[in-house]
């Protein structure tokens, strides 16, 4: 019988994690050809090559990306094993790390993966807010079960995965009661001039605001751009300005913000994005939340 050799499993495990072999040597307080020479020794067990060079950087072959996974359930394992003896509670419920783009407003990623906790079998959910880039580095060294994005995975990315749209709305306008009132009358035209809070524009969503502006002849006055959307919600709150929501979203808008929408439009779509490694979505949880968003929350996606 072939065994492994759980020391050298750790080494590996570690340099995966941190990312390259001397943060793993301050963290397992060893030199670094002692660590270089046991992730060696693993190779050769297993036959298979774990790392390959990329410029500085040590990555993950996708043999190497298959053990870190097996890595993190073992090691996770041992833990669990450690805490029944000690009579710490036991019980370890599935687990969903999840990579959130930092352009994702933060209530549809709550409603996006709400399913995934109201399922029979209790899920911990683990969730990493990000640049899209990040993320998918992660996911590729399956560090992630799914990124949660506002936008697909492009040809230019160097990264395989798979793109599963989720849903698609349009958007709508909100802002404080008294500014919603005086704005509602005549939209669309009387956001020429109006104060906006936008993204910033790199954002897939305000490159859309951008061209439909343009085409209905608008020019808005923008008194601010954010990278954060809960921030531009919160200073649309304060009655700075106006902002935009997904329509799928727009009664926690309302309740959360105390704000009032003053109008929609379908002529900008907002489209949202499960990103994984597996062509066929497996997760249990990931699954729940796919067919609750296409049935429930974007009811009319295709």
């Amino acid at each position: 019988m072939e065994w492994l050799n759980y020391h050298h499993l750790l080494y590996f495990w570690t340099v995966a994690r941190e990312g390259s072999i001397a943060k793993a040597s301050k963290q397992l307080l060893l030199a670094q050809p002692t660590i270089t020479g046991q992730i060696r020794a693993l190779e050769n067990a297993l036959g298979e090559k774990l790392f390959m060079r990329s410029g500085r950087t040590l990555v993950p072959t996708e043999v190497g990306r298959l053990a870190f996974r097996y890595a993190n359930e073992i090691f996770a394992l041992g833990r669990e094993f450690t805490d029944v003896v000690k009579g710490r509670p036991a019980g370890r419920p599935m687990r969903l790390v999840v990579g959130i783009s930092d352009a994702l407003p933060k209530l549809i990623a709550y409603r996006l993966l709400e399913p995934a906790l109201t399922l029979p079998e209790p899920v911990q959910i683990v969730c990493h807010e990000n640049h899209p880039d990040r993320l998918l580095t992660e996911l590729a060294t399956f560090g992630l079960d799914l990124v949660l994005t506002d936008a697909p995975v492009g040809s230019s990315v160097r990264v395989r995965a798979f793109n599963h749209l989720l849903g698609s709305c349009g958007v709508s306008f909100f802002a404080k009661p008294a500014i919603a009132a005086k704005y509602r009358k005549t939209f669309p035209a009387s956001l020429d001039g109006a104060p906006l809070l936008l993204p910033l524009e790199n954002a897939a969503l305000r490159r859309s605001l951008d061209q439909w502006f343009e085409s209905q002849g608008i020019h808005p006055r923008v008194v601010g751009e954010f990278q954060d959307s809960a921030l531009l919600k919160v200073f649309g709150e304060a009655g700075v300005g106006i902002f935009t929501a997904p329509t799928a979203v727009e009664d926690d808008v309302r309740k959360h913000h105390g704000v009032s929408v003053l109008g929609r439009t379908e002529a900008v779509m907002e489209r949202f994005y499960a990103i994984s490694v597996e062509r066929r979505l497996k997760h249990p949880a990931v699954v729940a939340i796919s067919q609750t968003a296409r049935q429930t929350l974007f009811g009319h996606s295709t």
